[in-house]
């Protein structure tokens, strides 16, 4: 059995979100819009972290999992590809987290 990787979910995302909103739950939310979608993202984060200080290591996984899931949604709503996450990530390994917090542009 292969590695699943975020890939694979971008894949399995892509291919779900054509299929009509009545038979999956993936196009049921891209049907329904960014909003929808990024609400739903924004619900899977508040549980994740209440896992996380819960301590909760079953519910971490399964919360964390859905937040994936759901941010995959989101980019694929707004047509970005996981990639440029990784190359920004990537961009980012170069300098440490401070610097690059502090290279940010405030508002």
């Amino acid at each position: 059995m292969s590695e699943f990787s975020l890939s694979d979910l971008e894949r399995i995302v892509a291919a779900r979100a054509k299929a009509p909103p009545d038979e999956s739950w993936t196009a049921k939310l891209v049907a329904a819009g960014q909003t929808k979608a990024a609400k739903k993202l924004g619900e899977e984060a508040v549980e994740t972290v209440i896992a996380a200080l819960a301590q909760d290591r079953k519910d971490l996984v399964s919360e964390s999992a859905d937040l994936l899931y759901h941010l995959m949604v989101v980019l694929n709503i707004a047509g970005i590809p996981l990639q440029d996450v990784m190359d920004e990530l990537q961009r980012r390994t170069g300098q440490s987290g401070l610097q690059e917090k502090a290279g940010r542009q405030t508002p």
